[in-house]
């Protein structure tokens, strides 16, 4: 099994040029970084005055150009690309603050890499939207252990009846200190509400890009 990742892939980048600081987010598995719900917080974001960068993995990559779906590449590959963004990043701003993360699956895996990317390239914090705690109907398969010992700053911000990890469930397992959860209000996994809350998917985007907002700046003024 080989590791490499394509040194370019498709990126979409927004917010001024002068940014006081980079996000760098990954998609989830089964969309691309062009989604609805990750143009609106990327635009989101950049309207705050972040500079955002959306990347896409090797498979949805590929899956753009053939226009055939497939899975997500083994965690290796995926990790090497995320790598090699962040390398790219450092490269050409290798003074501005830097914050990973992405969506679901993407967030997860900025999640597994952050440690190692804040100790090695200057990493500052790590941004999980609906984080995949567990395959939906099988709470027991946790995907957390790693949460447990993170040592850099992470937002978690998670819809309250997600079944990637609900609220009540979500409440139970043990999280480093540097780990926040945040809800959003009867949120899915893409974050959307249910009629009766009253509430639209784009107020609750709006919230996701409010917690993130705080978060980064908080992050840079210590």
């Amino acid at each position: 099994m080989t590791t490499e990742a394509p040194t370019s892939a498709p990126r979409l980048i927004g917010g001024p040029d002068a940014a006081p600081a980079t996000v760098l987010l990954a998609h989830g598995a089964g969309a691309p970084m062009d989604s609805a719900l990750m143009a609106a917080i990327a635009s989101g974001l950049a309207q705050q005055g972040w500079r955002v960068v959306r990347f896409e993995f090797p498979y949805m990559a590929r899956m753009r150009e053939t226009g055939r779906r497939q899975g997500p590449d083994r965690m290796p590959v995926l990790q090497e690309a995320f790598r090699q963004q962040v390398r790219l990043e450092r490269g050409e701003s290798p003074e501005r603050p830097l914050f990973i993360g992405g969506k679901s699956m993407g967030g997860r895996v900025a999640s597994l890499l952050v440690d190692e990317l804040a100790a090695s390239d200057g990493v500052s914090g790590c941004l999980c939207l609906g984080y995949p705690f567990h395959p939906p109907g099988k709470p027991l398969q946790l995907r957390t252990e790693h949460l447990a010992a993170l040592h850099t700053p992470t937002l978690i911000l998670q819809g309250e009846r997600d079944t990637f990890g609900r609220r009540e469930e979500v409440e139970t397992y043990s999280f480093s200190p540097q780990v926040q959860v945040r809800w959003i209000p009867s949120g899915d996994h893409s974050f959307k509400p249910t009629r009766s809350s009253g509430l639209s998917e784009a107020e609750n985007w709006a919230t996701a890009v409010a917690w993130s907002d705080q978060f980064v700046r908080g992050m840079l003024e210590g």
